[in-house]
């Protein structure tokens, strides 16, 4: 009987031993990369040359010998051949799905000449079938060209005579040829009537097809326009999302739609969802148009209460972490507020009174349900008087730990900068500059221009601070771009706009990108950083961006994206490694035959 019970300890201690055999193997790494040169954010360890990836998630950092020890028969070993790794770049306020027409545009974001940019237009043109637009909606500045101008109406005429044509820089300006003119009845009664909007006209008072106006005018013409069919629509996403994992970018803000308020967006998203398509984490900000009858906050809490019920913090996304969670109302609360950041006009002044409406109205609404909100204000003049009124409404409905923040603040002063962060507030800047400082420059002097924004003010403040692109359409996507001018003080023309004292490192301009946007996300302590239990977000670069030349900064993009732990963009030694995209729609599509980001060929 000893016996019998020896041998059956023996087979269950055998079992037991083959049991945590196999628990050992499971253990091992999903995915290694090594021999990099890794900047981990991580102040505890700030360097290291390989990670461990598991479940989505970093697990170790360390030297090669320590994270390849980790390796097991299913783990997937990249070699990095001594790139530079960096944490993946949040961006924490753009407008993925504002881009619903991504695919019909051309872009001319990185073109660098304004010949080249005439000549895509021309190609486009003869590949755009009959009742299509040529369009080029943002995202572009005519100081990134050689020939440092815009292009001309007779220039646009050429490049482009039998289709429709539109090029709108930012929100400031539009250029359009004749049947885009008669197709949007500019001249008549059916071209909305919208404050702000000039048409330029020559010496017999014809319409030259040159506007000047604000947002919400583009925002109306962009709907006059041939939508897509669902699928192109889709498709767009797919390439969106695509075009920013080549910059590095493994999550984003959606800073919300007029075209999409929630949930309209839901089956687009859904759909890349359902195909594990979406690679990118892209939690959302809602906004709602007001529609006279009921404003834009009314309508937002409608929304989420009523409509398609959903809380703040809550992820749409079953297996993504901050794959689509809801985090609150803004950045547009109200069009009566909205100061408009066209630098090649004075600064929009708001009444002080409107600002005190919105918020005892509005705002405290949101205050009172809890529900985080951003609010876009570019200038100084304007963030005072929300303040003033904020102040007063936490002194009676306490804002608590409730995360806001303002945006875009171009112009904010140190006083407002302090009431910010004494309200628990942070501040979303933005990278205009970089492409439009030149402007600024012409409108408010150089002076004023080397202290917008005080990005060393606003560092040294400890407030909550984010760097954001704005994209697509008022800025480019390209999140590099002003990581270049936040670092060497020049636009996208090469003209110094940022004051020597006013400039970062590149160590706290990377920062801007990374750890500190993760506040905005509601994870700081998950995101922005290659360390143990963050998510598995981070990019390989096609050059090390600590030590290339300054005039290079601009110029870098990944080789190897990583989200969520798995391999969301590839190029050079890495592109078989890239996920397969469907075909791109339409097949005439600018974004086929271009790209989303200019490439020398």
């Amino acid at each position: 009987m000893k016996r019998i019970l020896l041998i059956g300890l023996m087979v269950v201690n055998g079992l037991g031993y083959a049991h945590a055999q196999t628990r050992q193997e499971a253990a091992g790494a999903d995915l290694i990369v090594h021999n990099a040169r890794i900047f981990t954010g991580n102040a505890a360890q700030p360097a290291a040359s390989a990670l461990a990836v598991k479940n989505g998630r970093i697990y170790s950092v360390g030297t090669d010998d320590e994270i390849l020890a980790l390796k097991s028969a299913s783990t997937r070993v990249i070699d990095s051949r001594g790139r530079r790794l960096i944490p993946g770049i949040i961006d924490a306020h753009t407008h993925v799905l504002n881009e619903g027409s991504y695919t019909y545009t051309l872009r001319w974001d990185g073109v660098p000449t304004l010949r080249r940019a005439l000549e895509m237009l021309s190609e486009q043109a003869r590949r755009t079938p009959e009742g299509h637009w040529v369009k080029v909606i943002g995202g572009w500045s005519p100081y990134q060209f050689e020939e440092k101008r815009f292009p001309t109406i007779e220039e646009l005429r050429r490049a482009v005579p039998n289709r429709p044509l539109l090029v709108q820089y930012a929100y400031n300006r539009g250029f359009m040829n004749q049947l885009a003119m008669d197709a949007l009845g500019v001249g008549t009664a059916r071209f909305p009537s919208i404050p702000g909007t000039e048409f330029e006209k020559d010496a017999q008072g014809r319409y030259t097809g040159m506007v000047q106006a604000f947002t919400f005018t583009f925002i109306a013409m962009e709907a006059m326009v041939p939508q897509l069919t669902f699928d192109e629509e889709v498709s767009s996403l797919i390439q969106t999302v695509h075009t920013l994992n080549r910059v590095g970018i493994t999550s984003i803000v959606d800073g919300g739609t007029g075209f999409r308020g929630y949930p309209k967006a839901r089956p687009l998203v859904d759909t890349l969802i359902r195909d594990n398509r979406l690679n990118i984490r892209m939690p959302f900000m809602d906004i709602q148009f007001g529609d006279g009858s009921v404003n834009s906050v009314d309508m937002q809490i409608n929304a989420i209460t009523k409509m398609a019920p959903i809380s703040p913090g809550h992820n749409l996304h079953p297996k993504l972490e901050h794959g689509h969670t809801y985090w609150g109302a803004g950045e547009l609360l109200s069009a009566e507020v909205h100061d408009h950041e066209n630098f090649d006009r004075p600064a929009v002044v708001i009444a002080p009174e409107k600002m005190r409406e919105l918020v005892e109205r509005d705002v405290s609404k949101l205050v009172q349900r809890r529900i985080p909100f951003r609010m876009h204000i570019s200038y100084d003049e304007n963030i005072t008087p929300f303040l003033d009124a904020l102040e007063k409404l936490n002194q009676k409905m306490p804002l608590d730990g409730l995360r806001w923040s303002i945006e875009h603040a171009e112009t904010i002063s140190p006083a407002n900068i302090a009431r910010v962060k004494a309200l628990g507030g942070g501040v979303a800047l933005d990278t205009k500059m970089a492409l439009h400082a030149d402007g600024f420059v012409k409108t408010y002097g150089l002076e004023k221009a080397l202290q917008t924004p005080r990005l060393r003010q606003l560092v040294d403040s400890g407030i909550p601070l984010a760097m954001t692109t704005d994209a697509f359409r008022a800025a480019s996507f390209n999140p590099w771009i002003g990581i270049s001018w936040m670092v060497t003080g020049k636009s996208i023309s090469g003209a110094e706009v940022l004051a020597k004292d006013n400039r970062l490192s590149r160590a706290e301009a990377l920062k801007l990108f990374t750890r500190s946007p993760a506040w905005f996300l509601n994870a700081e302590t998950e995101m922005g950083m290659v360390a143990p239990g963050h998510l598995a977000d981070f990019v390989l670069l096609d050059r090390d961006y600590f030590t290339v030349p300054e005039s290079q900064i601009k110029s870098v993009s990944s080789v190897l994206t990583v989200m969520d732990g798995r391999v969301v963009y590839g190029a050079q030694d890495y592109q078989s490694l890239s996920p397969v995209l469907p075909e791109i729609l339409p097949a005439w599509s600018p974004i086929k035959h271009f790209g989303g980001y200019y490439q020398a060929k």
